[in-house]
This record gives structure tokens, C-alpha cells and sequence, in this order.
């Protein structure tokens, strides 16, 4: 097999990851495979944060890093969902 038949099958496989398959999904945002659950639990809350509602475990925030690096991954990959009302 030559290495152009193999780039034209890699450009056309998915990156995503089938949740069935290990992978974590959060609004419909793909986060990854095999997270903890406080890094999961991180993730729903960053990710709230980021669509506009405040939430955070300031405990776990300070005291787990799983949850505390969830967090920041959930807010950064959300921004996109914040809704801003033009009125």
C-alpha cells in the first residue's frame, strides 16, 4: 500500500470518538476518552459556566486537580454556546 492510499483513507475517517467507544461528550462538544469522573463532573461545570450560568465546586476547584483542569478544558471548549441576546 503506498502512502498516498493511505492519506486519501486517514482524510476520510472521523476524529470523533463513538461515546460507545470511550468517548465524553458534554453538549454535544467532544472532550476525549477516559476521564476521571471529577475531570468529567469539571467539564459539566466549565462548560455551564461558559453558556452564561455561573457553576463551579469552589472545593474541588481548590483541592482536585482532576475536577480544577475539567473545569478549565469544559469553559474553554464551550465558549462557542454562550447565547448573547441582541435586543
Amino acid at each position: 500500500m503506498s502512502i498516498s492510499t493511505i492519506s486519501i483513507f486517514t482524510a476520510c475517517s472521523s476524529n470523533q470518538v463513538p461515546v460507545s467507544k470511550g468517548g465524553y461528550y458534554y453538549s454535544n462538544v467532544y472532550f476525549g476518552t477516559n476521564f476521571p469522573e471529577n475531570y468529567k463532573k469539571g467539564i459539566r461545570d466549565g462548560c455551564t459556566t461558559a453558556k452564561g450560568i455561573y457553576k463551579k465546586s469552589h472545593w474541588l476547584f481548590n483541592n482536585n486537580n482532576d475536577y480544577n483542569n475539567g473545569w478549565f478544558l469544559g469553559r474553554n471548549r464551550c465558549k462557542h454556546l454562550l447565547a448573547v441576546n441582541d435586543e
